[in-house]
């Protein structure tokens, strides 16, 4: 039930008139002006200037939405009236101009006029006064005539999406395993947290189920986008806004499709894209072509990954943490603390890099992290370009995420990396190039590397 649902049920329990209270500042035209400028990728702070409010009142029709525009941003036809012929129609009316000769004016027809000043007049003041800015008000509150959501009026649909959503997880003997108490807090989860143990179908996966379950119910039907708006708009009044925890991305709100388009980085240029690289580095039959990635541990700490592509022979980079980190604030634009920062990982690439010979040292592909801005003078340095993978495409570096998967079993999710020094990884490496493989005929990687040395001396 929505706020003003609430309110309006709760008069009637008094035997007292409801009341809709005073006339917003935003019309329409200015929450349109908002959801646009949202959907186009700007921020609540910026989208707000556009509306011309202030940044809380953008910020607050952002959350209240569930970060989903509650309106239509389609213009309205010229059949209805807009706010600049209200502000007409107040002037005129104040100068007592007749309704008819108000008509003529607007091109409008005089009942239209009449309706529109008997109608939507302000009372608040007991005299029945038009007002173009409350007028415009009540035509925008009487248009508004929101349907009553399915999950609302289907008991056994919103019982069964629910259940699916948030349900308890047991054991194979019924007894239930509640798993950790996590507070909701109205927000979206942080990493390395506690998250909420329940069945976690997605409305996409619950929206499908349903034909199966009950083929021959049509009343069992919804769509997984009107799940989503359960969980995100407030005042649907089906789902509980906390089982938006329950969700996998664990999202508070919804966050628009173009802002996570155009989260490039700005030091990614098209000549230094994936497909940009040699043909030679993609059928993996010329050696020297290496994969690079982070692997991130507890407490931001992290290890470096460089994995020859034909080879699949690998090196691991030691990131220590740098002096200081831990004992404050950094300075403003100074370097990553943690030891993972742009210039200590263009160190540690060069420094490994360099030990190899010539003919293995060809091109170096990572993904669009910032701990590669400095790729142009690593490439200056070591004479070996770097190429990117294209955002969200971790499979184009598939030799690195099969190796990051192998190395958790050193390293597991959660460890601190930062207890592990130089020797430690030159260990793990060296036991990982000792490890016989299937892509290489059951030689081991170490071998085959010495093997292509040999052949070129």
């Amino acid at each position: 039930m929505g706020v003003g649902e609430r309110q309006r049920a709760a008069c009637a329990m008094r035997g007292q008139a409801w009341s809709p209270g005073r006339p917003s500042v935003a019309r329409r035209e200015d929450r349109v002006r908002f959801w646009r400028s949202i959907a186009a990728g700007v921020s609540s702070t910026d989208a707000a200037a556009v509306a011309g409010v202030s940044p809380a009142v953008g910020s607050r029709w952002f959350r209240d939405g569930g970060g989903m525009p509650p309106i239509s941003l389609v213009s309205l036809s010229g059949r209805y009236l807009s706010f600049a012929e209200r502000e007409e129609i107040a002037i005129l009316h104040a100068q007592r101009v007749g309704v008819r000769e108000i008509a003529r004016c607007l091109g409008r027809s005089a009942s239209t006029v009449s309706r529109e000043v008997r109608r939507n007049a302000s009372t608040r003041s007991h005299v029945r006064v038009y007002r173009a800015r409350t007028a415009q008000w009540h035509a925008e509150r009487r248009a508004c005539r929101p349907k009553v959501a399915k999950l609302v009026t289907n008991e056994a649909l919103r019982e069964y999406v629910q259940e699916r959503l948030a349900g308890a997880i047991a054991r194979p003997d019924g007894e239930p395993a509640p798993g950790p108490d996590v507070r909701w807090v109205g927000r979206r989860h942080g990493r390395r947290r506690d998250r909420r143990w329940a069945k976690a179908w997605s409305p996409e996966q619950i929206a499908n189920r349903l034909r199966i379950d009950f083929p021959d119910d049509e009343s069992m039907r919804i769509s997984h986008e009107a799940i989503y708006q359960a969980l995100y708009v407030q005042g649907r009044g089906a789902l509980r806004r906390e089982l938006v925890a329950c969700l996998r991305t664990g999202r508070a709100l919804r966050v628009p499709r173009a802002r996570t388009q155009g989260r490039g980085k700005k030091f990614v240029t098209p000549e230094i894209m994936i497909s940009e690289r040699p043909v030679e580095a993609e059928d993996r039959a010329v050696p020297g072509h290496w994969e690079g990635d982070l692997i991130l541990g507890l407490d931001s700490s992290a290890i470096g990954t460089l994995v020859e592509r034909s080879t699949r022979f690998t090196m691991l980079l030691h990131l220590p943490r740098m002096e200081g980190h831990g004992d404050g604030p950094r300075a403003k634009n100074g370097p990553a603390l943690a030891g993972h920062g742009a210039e200590a990982v263009r160190d540690a690439i060069a420094e490994s890099i360099g030990t190899l010979p010539e003919q293995l040292r060809r091109s170096l592909t990572w993904d669009q992290g910032l701990e590669m801005a400095y790729h142009v003078a690593f490439a200056v340095e070591t004479g070996v370009p770097v190429y990117f993978c294209d955002p969200h495409s971790p499979w184009q570096r598939g030799s690195s995420e099969n190796t990051n998967g192998l190395l958790r079993q050193y390293f597991p999710k959660g460890s601190d990396l930062s207890l592990f020094d130089a020797d430690h990884l030159a260990e793990v490496a060296r036991q990982l190039n000792g490890r016989p493989r299937q892509t290489l005929g059951w030689m081991k990687p170490c071998e085959v590397l010495v093997g292509i040395v040999a052949s070129t001396d």
